[in-house]
């Protein structure tokens, strides 16, 4: 109930509905809020005026004016009516909905005895005033009825009536002495409230008062404030009751109204049959707005649910993110206590080697400086043969020790700068990039059922991924059967979400599935699809395997050729399973040439009749009779043979494995090759003096019985 309470509460007011009347938009509105926010307009019967106040708006314009809204998004109110309504002078002012009420304009009479309403009546409407909707901002001009040409919603006002009564204070108990207790029922017949204990001590269920009825205060207390239902009657016939509905106008309407009003050409209805109709419309109506309420209700305590785990996901996320990026700065640490390790290695090396350079240059450099003063003291010796006799060596010794101090003695063996230079941009990069990746593989795909389909011996199918999923995917993987109950295998992998397979068996059960992947792996299968091929083979002639002097028509059912050569054709679709049966016509036969028509290989050859290679199984024909031939083998002569208008029939038969011919309808020899296994394509060799046309998807001849099924068929 306090759910309803915004809708019995007037849009201007704020207050709960007075006296409501329903406007011609289907919204309600106080009587006398109605009033307040009336607004005169300009004299329609004088255009001029409208025109020389300069607002240029055409007569059509202003005729218009109910349909167009009044409302100023600048000011939130109804203050501004571009140029069709002057703006009011008098002060407006606010409802406690934020509505502007512009009280009336018109001057009032002064408040004398006999000029005062009577109760119920309503006040004189100015001419040609106008009212706005305060919800749609649907503007309507009144005519001379003014408000009384409004009806009065007397059903919102009986439930307003009743949730103010369900909202008053507690009933008090009539026959407690001192203090009343509260009334928990109360008798209609009575008409008393009773608490507990009085009821049992006054009203007894039992002789006179066990067929009273006992209501709850609530109601009893409507009951007993209820007054006789009022009978509505005609806002143009005040003294008509309405009984009727016009079906045109959707509204009730009086006797009066169908004899002279407007109403009198227009389908009627009797009121209470029209009532029990939008009676039900309204509650199979309620029926589906509950369903979607219910909806609603789960569907937020989902969301509320969803708050939740977001909270506790976010936690929790929150603590990964911290540990992982405290995990880099403790392997970052580590690592520049690495790096600071080599820096002083190689810091301590290049002290020890100069230390080392220095003691030897020293240790040498006292030597030298040693010999060099034993020399100029040698040379000081006036002893000519004394010099002599160590001059020779003294030198080679000096010799010898300048040879010492040669090329890279006297160059530093370490130089002072440090060639350890830290690559730190790579992995400055990475730390700019350091970003959320996806880590979940991605959820099932969801096969779309209406858009997957089979023709002939091709099956298309279509996925997409789960609305609400946001995991990145890579591709897809569709993987189908081999019709016969086998393993899955592989037959799609890419981005696409559409996949059309070829090249199936006939009258075949696939089953198919598809799954998504990423980079952090394979997601579930979708749910598995179960196909069914084609029964009958529907095929045509294939321009791309013909021999370039093949000439196709008629939708690539009719062959023939331009050379005199034979020249091989074949059909679009291979077979490997199952039993097919087409038949060919001879439209031309001209000259008795010698068609061939059977099987073929993929890779048979073209330019020569067909079964000339192992490739073909074949039967050729002329006017008196025919030949079965492969790998250039001739065999079973047969008398018969074909002309214009003649039909040849080829059924290929995987059961058993056997190859047959007809013609018209008739067995032509023995069975004509056996022992058939792998994949072959519909074949026709023919030259330029023949026309064939192709006619496929047809049944088995009557009087065949095909054998059973070879379990471990060959998969195509």
């Amino acid at each position: 109930m306090d759910e309803m309470e915004e809708e019995l509460k007037c849009p201007v007011c704020g207050s709960f509905f007075r006296e409501p009347i329903i406007l011609p938009c289907s919204h309600n509105i106080c009587l006398a809020c109605a009033r307040n926010i009336l607004v005169q307009t300009p004299d329609a019967e004088s255009p001029q005026s409208s025109r020389a106040s300069g607002s240029g708006v055409s007569d059509y314009d202003y005729l218009d004016l109910d349909k167009m809204s009044l409302y100023s998004e600048a000011d939130s109110g109804y203050g501004s009516y571009g140029g069709f309504v002057s703006a009011p002078t008098t002060p407006c002012q606010k409802s406690p909905n934020g509505v502007r009420v512009f009280p009336p304009s018109v001057p009032q009479p002064p408040p004398q005895q006999h000029l005062l309403p009577q109760p119920g009546s309503l006040p004189p409407i100015p001419r040609n005033s106008c009212i706005t909707c305060p919800q749609c901002h649907r503007s309507l001009i009144l005519d001379d009825r003014g408000l009384r040409g409004f009806p009065k919603n007397r059903v919102l006002e009986g439930v307003v009536d009743r949730y103010q009564q369900s909202k008053a204070a507690a009933l008090k108990c009539q026959l407690c002495e001192k203090s009343p207790k509260e009334a928990t029922v109360m008798c209609e017949q009575c008409d008393v409230f009773y608490c507990d204990p009085c009821r049992l001590r006054c009203h007894p269920p039992r002789g006179p008062l066990a067929k009273h009825r006992l209501v709850p205060p609530a109601q009893g207390r409507i009951s007993r404030r209820a007054s006789p239902r009022k009978i509505s009657t005609c806002t143009e016939h005040e003294l008509e009751n309405l009984s009727m509905y016009c079906v045109q106008c959707k509204m009730p309407v009086c006797y009066q109204c169908l004899e002279e009003g407007k109403h009198g050409t227009h389908e009627v209805k009797a009121l209470g049959a029209m009532w029990k109709l939008h009676k039900g419309q309204l509650s199979q109506a309620l029926n589906g707005l509950s369903d979607r309420a219910t909806e609603a209700k789960e569907f937020l305590v989902q969301l509320r649910n969803m708050v939740q785990h977001i909270q506790e996901n976010g936690v929790e996320f929150e603590a990964c993110l911290v540990a992982q990026c405290d995990a880099l700065i403790d392997a970052l640490n580590r690592r520049k206590a690495q790096l600071l390790a080599r820096v002083n290695k190689e810091h301590e090396h290049k002290l020890k080697v100069v230390r080392d350079q220095i003691s030897h240059c020293t240790v040498k450099l006292r030597q030298t400086t040693g010999l060099m003063e034993y020399c100029l003291e040698v040379i000081k010796e006036n002893d000519p043969s004394g010099f002599l006799q160590i001059s020779d060596a003294l030198i080679r010794r000096v010799l010898m020790t300048e040879g010492q101090w040669g090329k890279g003695t006297l160059t530093p063996r370490m130089t002072s700068d440090f060639d350890l230079t830290l690559d730190s941009g790579p992995l400055l990069q990475t730390i700019h990039q350091l970003d959320f990746v996806q880590m979940k593989v991605p959820a099932a795909p969801i096969l779309q059922l209406e858009e997957c389909c089979t023709q002939n011996n091709s099956a298309t199918l279509s996925w997409k991924q789960p609305p609400l999923s946001t995991i990145a995917v890579d591709g897809y993987i569709l993987e189908l059967d081999d019709g016969n109950m086998g393993p899955f295998r592989e037959v799609y992998v890419g981005t696409e979400t559409i996949c059309t397979v070829d090249g199936l068996h006939f009258n075949s059960t696939y089953k198919s599935r598809v799954k998504a992947f990423n980079a952090s792996g394979v997601g579930q299968y979708s749910k598995t699809l179960i196909m069914q091929t084609s029964e009958i083979a529907w095929f045509t002639f294939d321009p791309a395997s013909a021999h370039p002097d093949i000439i196709l028509s008629n939708d690539n059912l009719t062959v023939s050729c331009n050379s005199y050569d034979d020249r091989v054709v074949m059909g679009t679709s291979a077979f490997s399973r199952g039993v097919h049966y087409w038949e060919m016509t001879i439209d031309r036969y001209d000259n008795h040439p010698d068609p061939a028509f059977g099987i073929a290989r993929a890779d048979v050859l073209k330019d020569v009749m067909l079964g000339k290679d192992d490739k073909a199984w074949a039967m050729y024909v002329d006017n008196n009779r025919s030949w079965f031939m492969h790998n250039n083998s001739h065999t079973n002569r047969t008398d018969g043979g074909i002309g214009k208008g003649a039909t040849i029939g080829v059924l290929l038969d995987f059961s058993r494995g056997i190859l047959i011919f007809l013609i018209n309808d008739e067995q032509q020899g023995p069975v004509a090759f056996e022992s058939l296994e792998g994949i072959y394509y519909p074949a026709l060799s023919l030259n330029r003096n023949v026309q064939v046309t192709l006619h496929t998807g047809l049944p088995i001849p009557d009087f065949y019985t095909p054998g059973e099924a070879d379990p471990n068929g060959s998969v195509c």
